[in-house]
């Protein structure tokens, strides 16, 4: 049979994602790296919601953010930030034209899987000292025994005074730790699932093992309350009113020999709550109104004062429309949302979860999922056919590398963001962010490339007409 001599039109006509080192020149490499290490430094000081809100203030502050009131005037250029009960947060950049054609809004969450204190942690066995905690968020219980913890949040006392506590992240700072069985005791142990070989109530901080120079019961729990009277003046009952986690004690850190990737905890999703800060930051003045949002209890269900659930944005933005004499609904009607959330990068080491084709990989740019949810799309927006079209122009014009997302396999199981919740206020939305190794253990890696291209992403969503 002859082989026909007519040009091969496969490239044309297929659909062939590159690696995206392969799509950028020497120039976007340095931005890339330049823009990782802003990242690196946000996520080392950002370990709890808290903590990201007040980064994020602190640098809206010094880009030209002024804390928002209501009646303030507001003209286009006006940058202003609302916090959300210190725990979230909102920033928003006013546009040329006016919020009866909509905004364009980048959602994302700053909570992250976690370890919190019971509301009497302090017990003590054998005399050894323990906190007890209640795990926040999906996690795979085996994860977080046998490394190093930090102590993070908020005492609030009856008076009403909050009392900050860290404790293990400057040098020289005390760590806390879950012990786990030795192997050559462990038997049993090795016999169980995964989920069942360690518990709930087993993942217990090992704080303390002297005791108080007296007689009489609980001698270590004494000691350690002791220590923590001196240090910050609270007693046991104070717990009853603290927020209290602990988190990984583990650095960022630039991962492989080519540093191409970085090591940490809470890339999920401060990886894409730092993409969208930054270009919000980076904007001057934009066609349309531009907001992002820094969400809390995403990883709990996105319900409470702080969710995506709350009115707390929908106030926000009615203000913002009052100021105009706009109808709210009629704003969102004409918005558009990137929720920009993680996605699972596709691991070769557990290709068995994945279908590869349609799952994103590392360093192939911003992650765009249709939809998300669990198995029969349970759960999910699944935005529209026009949604995608119009983020694919969006990026190609921007010269963005991105590439289509799925998390896992229809039967594996599956998952959501706030997606749902921002489409069920009416206004266009899709999920796109950076795709994520290891997702919800106390140490994921996600690629710099990919960070960076979710940045640039967002920015080139602030700033389309």
């Amino acid at each position: 049979m002859t082989m026909s001599k007519e040009p091969d039109i496969r490239e044309e006509l297929f659909f062939q994602p590159k690696n995206g080192y392969d799509c950028i020149d020497r120039e976007e490499r340095i931005l890339i790296e330049e823009y990782a290490e802003k990242y690196k430094a946000f996520l080392d000081e950002a370990r709890t919601e808290r903590e990201a809100v007040k980064l994020s203030i602190r640098m809206a502050e010094e880009a030209g953010f002024v804390e928002y009131r209501r009646g303030m005037p507001m003209q286009p250029g006006t940058k202003v930030y609302c916090s959300n009960r210190g725990k979230a947060l909102i920033l928003a950049v006013m546009g040329e034209q006016p919020l009866s054609e909509g905004c364009v809004i980048a959602g994302a969450h700053i909570d992250a899987p976690r370890l919190d204190l019971k509301q009497r942690p302090l017990t003590e066995q054998e005399e050894l000292a323990f906190f007890r905690t209640h795990y926040y968020g999906g996690i795979k219980k085996y994860q977080w025994v046998a490394i190093p913890l930090e102590l993070h949040g908020v005492v609030v006392l009856k008076n009403g005074e909050t009392v900050d506590i860290s404790i293990g992240r400057e040098p020289g700072d005390p760590q806390f730790v879950i012990t786990d069985l030795l192997p050559h005791l462990g038997a049993d142990q090795g016999k169980k699932t995964l989920s069942e070989a360690i518990t709930g109530e087993g993942l217990k901080l090992l704080i303390g093992s002297v005791p108080y120079a007296c007689e009489g019961k609980d001698r270590v729990k004494l000691a350690i309350m002791s220590i923590l009277n001196d240090m910050y003046g609270i007693t046991e009952e104070d717990f009853l009113s603290a927020e209290l986690a602990a988190v990984p004690a583990m650095e960022v850190r630039d991962i492989g020999l080519d540093r191409s990737m970085i090591g940490g905890y809470g890339h999920d999703d401060r990886s894409c709550a730092f993409a969208e800060l930054q270009a919000i930051l980076d904007l001057d003045t934009p066609p349309r109104t531009a907001v992002c949002i820094l969400a809390d209890k995403e990883e709990t269900g996105s319900d409470g004062v702080t969710g995506m659930l709350s009115q707390a944005f929908d106030t926000f933005m009615e203000d913002l429309c009052d100021e105009q004499n706009v109808p709210l609904r009629r704003c969102f009607e004409r918005s558009f949302c990137i929720s920009a959330d993680v996605c699972n990068g596709y691991d070769p080491l557990y290709p068995e979860v994945s279908e590869k084709d349609n799952n994103a990989k590392m360093n192939y740019g911003m992650g765009i999922c249709k939809y998300t949810g669990s198995r029969g799309k349970s759960g999910t927006s699944d935005a529209s056919a026009e949604t995608v079209a119009k983020l694919r122009r969006i990026f190609d014009n921007a010269g963005v590398v991105w590439q289509m997302a799925e998390l896992g396999k229809v039967d594996q199981g599956g998952g959501g963001t706030i997606a749902k919740y921002m489409a069920n206020r009416n206004i266009e939305t899709i999920d796109a962010g950076v795709p994520v190794l290891s997702m919800h253990a106390p140490f994921e890696i996600v690629a710099k490339f990919d960070c960076y291209m979710t940045y640039k992403g967002v920015l080139a969503v602030y700033e389309a007409e």
